[in-house]
């Protein structure tokens, strides 16, 4: 997912063995740089207007040079024949103070541009340490509505019954009640090979054996061709009608849904709306739940457009876009992981900015939920002493407080259980489930 929900390939679990790559964001969970400031030279210093009578100066300051390259012959004036500006004076009696001056405006320059940078940057992430600060409203806890990504080695033989057995038994002290377990890549034509799932059938049977409570969903992904070459084409029409048949061939697998991770998508994209709209015709004649996966919503209107200008990965949706999505599935599942975050209160607090976002344009029909980083890496755009459970958790109550605290369709996404640590179960339990 867009790195994690983004990630759409498989990656490798705890014994060595391929598993499925996680999203961004996304998430498949992707970063900004400065605009050049008008008046700026070739170098992005402000060019500087020459003082009153400087480009005589300066032109007499290069005859001399030319003329002492040529053995001092012209210009000289005063006692022994010394070289001199026509005056009789040091040379360099004008043109290093204006030098001097030079320097230090292309060092206050250069500051100027540096505060230029920092300030909004810096006020942003005190905004969000504020947005951290409060209590949680009383109730806001699991609704019984959670989800969590699997991966691939549930429907490829390599997971057992046993291994079932204690996945139930790990659940049911939990709100969780969807389960998307990874049951592709699709390929780039929209078409899933049978043999991408064929232990579907039996890890769903032992799944309604050990917990009948739990929806079982087939996670399908894959890359777009977006921002390059390669990977799947929404614009054409064949490739989206090859995902709806190879939707309605998971379905009579077995699975009670199909849970959608497609990076990067960018915002305002009609043929993935158009997609929805089709693939929502299938699933509800079906009794089955269709479930994306979300790119996180603006920080501020219009920043998509700004990212996607200066770095050519727009990551963000529009708050507008979001809600088109929203209205057209059962459950959306935002990738509120990958957000660049260096504390845990900034996380914090963009989490619960961006849980305050989603609720007010997702409809109460439509289960909303946010992601939880069930993962440890550390790189530019994901630090693990910042992304954890615990603040995501804290953020994701405190927006609920402020925006809707009685929503019911409303729950959180733990991505991905082959990362997963004690820790994470720990805080996702005692912060949320209670």
């Amino acid at each position: 997912m867009e790195r994690p929900p983004g990630r759409t390939k498989p990656e490798t679990d705890t014994n060595g063995v391929p598993e499925a790559e996680p999203h961004s964001g996304t998430s498949v969970k992707g970063e900004p740089k400065a605009e050049p400031q008008p008046g700026t030279g070739g170098n992005g210093v402000p060019e500087v207007e020459p003082q009153s009578g400087a480009g005589e100066a300066s032109g007499g300051s290069l005859a001399v040079d030319d003329e002492r390259a040529a053995g001092g012959a012209g210009g000289t004036g005063g006692a022994g024949g010394a070289e001199g500006n026509g005056t009789g004076d040091d040379p360099g009696s004008e043109t290093a103070p204006r030098r001097g001056r030079r320097g230090r405006l292309v060092r206050r320059t250069v500051l100027a541009l540096v505060l230029l940078l920092l300030v909004p940057v810096l006020a942003a992430e005190t905004a969000l340490r504020v947005n951290y600060l409060g209590d949680p409203a009383d109730g806001t806890y699991t609704r019984g509505k959670d989800a969590i990504w699997l991966g691939h080695a549930w429907v490829d033989g390599r997971k057992t019954d046993a291994d079932v057995k204690a996945l139930a038994d790990r659940l049911g002290k939990t709100g969780i009640r969807d389960l998307y377990v990874h049951a592709g890549p699709l390929e780039h034509n929209g078409t899933l090979p049978a043999s991408a799932y064929e232990g579907a059938p039996r890890f769903i049977a032992a799944v309604h054996r050990e917990a009948p409570q739990l929806r079982v969903q087939a996670w399908l992904g894959d890359v777009l061709a977006s921002e390059s070459p390669n990977g799947m084409r929404l614009e054409r029409a064949e490739t989206r009608a090859a995902v709806v048949r190879s939707t309605r061939e998971i379905l009579a697998a077995g699975f009670q849904g199909a849970h959608f991770d497609l990076e990067p998508l960018h915002s305002g994209d009609g043929d993935y709306l158009g997609l929805l709209d089709d693939l929502r015709a299938v699933t509800k004649a079906r009794n089955a739940q269709l479930s994306v996966a979300a790119h996180q919503i603006d920080p501020v209107p219009g920043f998509h457009s700004f990212w996607g200008t200066t770095t050519g990965h727009p990551k963000w949706w529009s708050q507008k876009f979001f809600g088109q999505v929203a209205r057209r599935v059962d459950q959306i599942a935002v990738m509120s992981y990958d957000t660049m975050q260096p504390l845990q209160s900034t996380y914090g607090g963009y989490v619960a900015q961006q849980t305050s976002l989603a609720l007010e344009v997702t409809p109460a029909s439509t289960d909303l939920l946010m992601g939880l980083p069930f993962y440890h890496e550390n790189r530019f755009g994901h630090w693990n002493h910042a992304e954890t459970v615990a603040a995501a958790v804290r953020g994701v109550r405190l927006g609920l407080s402020r925006t809707d605290a009685d929503r019911a369709n409303f729950g959180v996404a733990a991505y991905v259980d082959f990362a997963a640590t004690e820790q994470d179960w720990t805080s996702y339990e005692k912060g949320w489930v209670r």
